[in-house]
């Protein structure tokens, strides 16, 4: 978890104030300007306020936290900021606001006007609905739900993907090889600009002196070009530095490319790669990877909850992937990077720059307080008995979170409850949900807890099994995933896991799950899979 304490530009403030934060991002030359969210929903700035970044009005610097009146209210799923600078953000309705340095047309408003305020950044995009934005040093690119790329601003090595070198004033489509195709992950380095397909398939633009495209080559693309070393290998998200790249696999692997001077490519040398090199993280699977394009740090989270570093350390390079005691990629940049400015973190599939989950002193929030008494015998009110072994709750709590719990304990008045449907170890993590809205379990175990959401309607914990899942899925078990995905209508796992299973076909036919699999189940997948082009000579 994330202490916002960890940045100096927030050393001023009070701690009742502190308490109310709930998402924050620092950037500056000097990780000396701040923006963040309170729990109210209310955005303020504070920091030096290099050309208007903080977007108040004026160019003034401010140790009083300011209000963003134009914000406050919108819920901001994706920030970024360049380096020239400017600032981006997405709000949860889809709109793009942009303010700060416009030497380029960074903010995409059609002039090169700076902009002191948030402004709404219309053209082209008033009918669709952003996602997710990047910012190079000067120049922006925004993901759609509909999977299209949206550029602007500097160009001057084709990092907008226009296939010129002449700045692009207001959002243009990134069309070329990404016509027709389903962009699900943007990212930005300082002058290039990265994007993952909804198929796995990498694709990169712009500048190239160090290899950050990872093509091959250090010659600059101004159009999208798919790197075509990763052939076969599904992405699932990528990350920039300030000259490097980052990618995260499906089986979660990383893989490096790009500028190497401070060992951020972690291979244990200082050398540049222009091709994707794996990355020897000697850990379990990795279930993120972080950058920043402000800095030459390279981080990663495994399964468990680790957190790995390498690269620039405060100066010093570390060339192979370290262990540390964090237990958020975000803190490597605030403790360890140059900069110390936020990266770019991600929840349920939404980006934010930093999420604050604990706060100082001994304050606990009303998440906190549940959190602590589950399974708690002294104050509970109910038991459950699963595989001879109790689990502690709060009947009103239970009623309050579970149409299934409402109708059931108004019904009875009983104080202890046989279960014998469900296991220990998925009922345990289904009412732990319900007292903290996140699954703890491991991948392989989740299925267990998908039938019983589906058994018990409850679409959101289904939804957040089925990510579960995509975390643990191999070539050995996806046959077995993707059964479990049909059998509780799983759609969207389902999906994951055919598309997995076509992009590993060889090893996954040969697997003995693929040798037992259902045979209206198997004639689906080979006529879909044959469909999908699967095999095509």
């Amino acid at each position: 978890m994330l202490d916002v304490g960890k940045w100096p530009v927030f050393a001023l403030l009070p701690p009742e104030e502190l308490r109310l934060i709930r998402q924050a991002c620092v950037f500056g030359s000097a990780a000396n300007e701040a923006l963040y969210v309170t729990v109210n929903d209310e955005v303020f700035a504070l920091g030096t306020n290099c050309s208007g970044c903080l977007g108040l009005g004026d160019l003034q610097s401010t140790i009083e936290p300011r209000r963003i009146d134009v914000l406050c209210g919108k819920k901001i799923v994706s920030l970024s900021y360049g380096t020239g600078p400017h600032v981006v953000i997405a709000t949860a309705d889809g709109e793009v606001f942009a303010w700060g340095h416009n030497g380029y047309s960074q903010l995409g408003n059609g002039t090169t006007n700076h902009g002191l305020t948030p402004a709404l950044v219309s053209t082209n995009l008033l009918s669709k609905r952003v996602t997710e934005v990047a910012c190079g040093s000067h120049h922006t690119i925004a993901l759609t739900t509909d999977g299209e790329v949206y550029a602007w601003g500097y160009n001057n090595s084709g990092q907008v993907g226009s296939g010129s070198t002449a700045n692009q004033p207001t959002p243009r489509r990134v069309s070329s090889c990404l016509q027709n195709k389903v962009v699900v992950n943007i990212a930005c380095g300082q002058l290039c600009s990265m994007a993952v397909l909804d198929n796995g398939e990498i694709y990169g633009w712009g500048y190239n002196c160090n290899g950050q495209l990872g093509l091959g080559n250090n010659g600059n693309q101004q159009t999208p070009c798919r790197i075509a070393a990763l052939q076969g290998v599904n992405i699932v998200q990528v990350a920039c530095g300030y000259a490097h790249t980052l990618a995260l696999t499906d089986e979660g692997f990383v893989y490096a490319w790009g500028a190497n001077s401070y060992g951020q490519l972690g291979t244990g040398n200082k050398s540049n790669q222009a091709l994707p090199t794996l990355i020897n993280t000697d850990k379990e699977r990795m279930v993120e990877v972080a950058a920043c394009h402000t800095s030459h740090t390279s981080a990663a989270k495994t399964q468990s909850g680790q957190v790995l570093m390498w690269g620039q350390c405060r100066g010093q390079a570390v060339a192979s992937p370290h262990l540390t005691h964090f237990s958020s990629t975000d803190d490597v940049f605030a403790c360890f990077a140059t900069p110390a400015v936020t990266c770019v973190a991600y929840f349920e599939n939404e980006t934010f720059l930093l999420i604050i989950k604990e706060f100082i002193n001994d304050y606990l929030t009303v998440a906190q307080s549940l959190k602590r008494e589950f399974d708690s015998p002294e104050i509970s009110d109910l038991k459950f008995l699963v595989d001879g072994k109790c689990i502690h709750v709060h009947k009103a709590l239970l009623k309050i979170r579970c149409e299934h719990f409402r109708a059931l304990l108004n019904e009875t008045d009983e104080e202890s409850i046989e279960i014998h449907q469900f296991s220990y170890l998925v009922y345990r993590a289904f009412l732990e949900y319900l007292y903290t809205d996140t699954i703890n379990l491991p991948p392989e175990d989740a299925i267990g807890l998908l039938d019983l959401a589906t058994y018990y309607r409850e679409t959101r914990l289904k939804r957040l099994c089925q990510e579960t899942i995509k975390r643990g899925i191999s070539e050995e078990n996806a046959i077995t995933l993707l059964s479990a995905a049909v059998k509780y209508e799983a759609r969207d796992l389902e999906e994951f896991c055919f598309k997995f299973c076509v992009n590993h076909l060889t090893a996954v036919t040969q697997t003995q799950a693929f040798a037992d699999m259902d045979h209206d189940l198997l004639k689906n997948f080979i006529n879909k899979a044959s469909r999908y082009g699967a095999f095509k000579n």
